[in-house]
Order: C-alpha cells, then sequence, then structure tokens
C-alpha cells in the first residue's frame, strides 16, 4: 500500500491520532512495536495560526518516528490553509485533515466530525490544503452525523475528487461518538466501490490481532487504524504483526515485561513534562491498560495508583501488584 510515494508495504498497521495520547512519546514506543503509520495529537489550525505555543510544540516529530502525519482540524478555509503549510514546514510525512473528532469542544463548533453536516465547505477545505501543500494530504472521517445520514460512500468519491491521497474512516457517526459497535459495512462498502482509487484504512473496534485479520479479510481495508486499543497496551502493534505475518498468537511475555512498558511510558512523560504533569497525563494509559484484568480486589489499588503523585510512590504500588498470569 502507497499513499503518495510512501510505501507502507502489505496491510500495514498505524496507530490513530488521540488527543492527550499520542506525543512523541507514545507514537516512538508504538512504532518500535511495529505501527507501519502514526500520527500526531490533532491540531488546532486557530491555535496554530494565532503561533499557540502549546499548539506548536505539537509540531515537533522525529527521524525516529518516519513516517508520521501531523493532524489538523478547524472551519475556515484560509485558517486551515495557512496552518496546512505551518505543518509542512514542520516536515512531517504527510498532513491529515480531522473531519472525525466527535467531541463537543469540536465538532459542536464545526469543525471535525461537525463538517459532517456542511459538506460543500469540508470539500472547499479539503480542496485547498490539497493544493496549498506539496506533501501528500489524507483525510480521517465518519460514516455520518447520525444514523440517518450515514453518507460515507458518496462522500468518500468527492473527498477522493479533491485531491486526498487516501482516507481513513471511523466506523460510526458523530451521533455515536464513541458508543455501540463499529460498524465495518460500509467502509468496507467505500473500498469495494468501483470508483475509488485511493486508499482506504479502516478504524474503530480493533482491539485484538484476530480483529486486525478479519477487517483484512472480510472488508478488504487496504490498512487498519488502531486506537483505542493501544491506549495502556502500545504492545499491540507486535501483537498484530506477529499474527498477520504467521497465522499465530504471539506467545504472551511474563507480567513484570508488560510491566516494565507500562514504566516506560511514566518515565517518557515525566522527562517530557514534568513530574507532576508527567503523571498525570499517564494516567489515562494506566486506567486503560488490560494487564491488570483478572486481578481479584484490584479497585482499592487502582484508586491508590491513579493517586499516586510522585513515581515512587507509583512505581511501589505497581511493583507490588500481585502478577495476573500465575492467579488460578
Amino acid at each position: 500500500m502507497k499513499i503518495g510515494n510512501i510505501d507502507l508495504g502489505e496491510q500495514p498497521i498505524f496507530l490513530a491520532p488521540m488527543e492527550d495520547v499520542t506525543d512523541m512519546g507514545f507514537r516512538l514506543m508504538c512504532k518500535q512495536f511495529g505501527a507501519d503509520m502514526v500520527y500526531t495529537e490533532f491540531v488546532s489550525s486557530d491555535a496554530l495560526i494565532r503561533h499557540v505555543n502549546k499548539t506548536k510544540q505539537k509540531l515537533t516529530v522525529s527521524e525516529e518516528e518516519r513516517p508520521v502525519a501531523i493532524q489538523i482540524y478547524g472551519r475556515e478555509v484560509e485558517a486551515m490553509v495557512e496552518a496546512a503549510r505551518i505543518c509542512e514546514a514542520a516536515g512531517p510525512d504527510l498532513l491529515d485533515i480531522n473531519f472525525g473528532c466527535p467531541v463537543k469542544k469540536v465538532a459542536g463548533k464545526g469543525a471535525g466530525a461537525g463538517m459532517l453536516r456542511n459538506i460543500p465547505l469540508m470539500l472547499e477545505i479539503t480542496r485547498e490544503v490539497v493544493k496549498a501543500v506539496r506533501i501528500p494530504v489524507t483525510v480521517k472521517t465518519r460514516l455520518g452525523w447520525d444514523a440517518d445520514n450515514r453518507i460515507i460512500v458518496d462522500l468518500a468519491e468527492q473527498l477522493q475528487d479533491c485531491g486526498i491521497a487516501a482516507l481513513s474512516i471511523h466506523g460510526r457517526t458523530r451521533a455515536q461518538m464513541y458508543t455501540g459497535e463499529a460498524d465495518w459495512t460500509l467502509i468496507g462498502a467505500v473500498r469495494n466501490n468501483p470508483r475509488m482509487t485511493i486508499p482506504i484504512i479502516g478504524n474503530g473496534d480493533v482491539t485484538s490481532a484476530e480483529r486486525a485479520r478479519e477487517c483484512f479479510d472480510r472488508y478488504g481495508v487496504d490498512g487498519v487504524m488502531i486506537g483505542r486499543g493501544s491506549i495502556g497496551r502500545p504492545w499491540i502493534f507486535r501483537e498484530v504483526k506477529h499474527y498477520l505475518t504467521t497465522g499465530e498468537q504471539l506467545p504472551t511475555e511474563s507480567f513484570t515485561w508488560y510491566l516494565e512498558i507500562l514504566k516506560q511510558q511514566v518515565r517518557q512523560s515525566i522527562e517530557r513534562l514534568d513530574e507532576r504533569r508527567g503523571i498525570l497525563h499517564i494516567r489515562r494509559h494506566l486506567a486503560a491498560t488490560p494487564l491488570f484484568k483478572g486481578i481479584p480486589d484490584f479497585k482499592p489499588t487502582r484508586i491508590a495508583m491513579l493517586r499516586a503523585a510522585t513515581v515512587d510512590e507509583l512505581f511501589t504500588i505497581l511493583d507490588n501488584i500481585p502478577d495476573p498470569f500465575k492467579i488460578n
């Protein structure tokens, strides 16, 4: 599969862009475990053209994580074009436009998935951004605004006509947010539309290697994107790549091995921010990780873990968690 001149090989696996999750440390870790393509947190075009420092910091990418995409969102053509040029200067391999974020502070203001209610503006923004930069431009969106407006099959053709190099589709409507199950049938319908010539990347509820395999085989997508399934579990990319290659499950590592990955994430977060903010940032990963499932009476430990204020306190708690792999 290729996006522009970027060769991602057969059946590539992508790390989805996620706010407050896909910082450089996490992207590098997912890359280490086999992610073929990674994305930054999404960048506000309005904040970027106003030179907000916190937003500009999101543009920093490293050579080790390539190929890497910067994702932008906004609702004004001029701001998106200017932001696209700023992003291109930061040196990503491609630029992605977010037409899929469902949260109220984004979609409620007409950006992200809010664009699904203003298709002419969505297409105008896409055309102008494609014209404004030399790197490949891709789009990430949803099936439609709600169950009565699942327009993705026709919309995909329109976006392709704007000149995008690939399309990622989350198998839910904006109204669904992250509830219910992702519907991959419409993603498959887009991929199997003979008028579509660009790569189609499917996203939504991929939390296992078997599911990734099924998405390729059943729906014919060119790539699979993993989002929430990677939070607290960056090693999922290693499991998926092994299963796709061999058809067999990757043997389980020791509990200590997985625990050390989480500790490494904590250290990277603290190094990037500081102890207090780094621990706050990493709590989402600790809360979401499946590593502690099956441990009896774990709730008090989970609460203590998420309340820990120092790295020493947090690591002491982690080091005293009983090995769930040895629990009968």
